[in-house]
């Protein structure tokens, strides 16, 4: 299955998968909800996500996907090549993440090894993975456990001075969503405004992020 919001990229991925054997795509969705809806009734093998997705974004929208089906594998398929987004996609259920830039071959190859249960990357990108962990970067709980990690994301960018507005085109989030998200984390955080998620923010390490200019 396949979930990307943009159609030309949609119909690429259904018919190149379709021409490889046996690789059948059941179904595809737009939207984060169709996503979830659509993998909880076809209940594919595997699911081709994109990250910037409307309302919820790919990283919660796999984080739903593998907590209500952990035998759906979500292959990532995106142009972002951040390691904040290459880590949030793995933490939230991920077996594997390629760039749109990627060979066709080598997208077939993934989705067979990722449908085996193989995690699959770019040799790049694994080289980031590795050093990540060994590095100790993925021991220990992340600093304020009750957030989601879109909730953490949103944060960080509070904490680097971002208003709602540049939160939202950064993340590809709607303002409203945006809204919602900073009332959770307020309420979370015990904490009655932005001026107090900031220090609290600033005090773990977040914020690293310059707003733009």
């Amino acid at each position: 299955m396949v979930v990307d919001d943009h159609p030309a990229i949609r119909t690429g991925v259904r018919t190149l998968l379709n021409l490889a054997e046996g690789v059948e795509v059941v179904g595809d969705a737009r939207t984060s909800e169709e996503g979830i809806a659509l993998s909880a009734e076809l209940e594919p093998d595997v699911v081709i996500m994109d990250l910037r997705l409307p309302t919820l974004g790919g990283i919660e929208t796999t984080r739903a996907i593998t907590t209500a089906n952990p035998k759906i594998r979500v292959l990532v398929l995106t142009m972002l090549d951040d390691d904040a987004s290459i880590f949030a996609a793995i933490r939230a259920g991920a077996r594997g993440y390629l760039l749109k830039e990627s060979e066709q071959e080598d997208f077939v190859r993934a989705v067979y090894a990722v449908a085996h249960g193989d995690f699959i990357t770019s040799p790049a990108i694994a080289s980031r993975v590795i050093t990540f962990f060994a590095s100790g970067g993925g021991a220990g709980q992340p600093s304020f456990p009750g957030l989601s990690e879109r909730e953490r994301e949103v944060l960080d960018l509070i904490a680097a001075g971002h208003n709602n507005q540049g939160i939202a085109h950064k993340l590809f989030l709607s303002p409203k969503t945006v809204r919602n998200y900073v009332s959770s984390i307020f309420a979370k955080l015990q904490v009655a405004d932005r001026a107090g998620a900031i220090v609290k923010a600033r005090q773990a390490g977040l914020g690293g992020a310059r707003p733009d200019r």
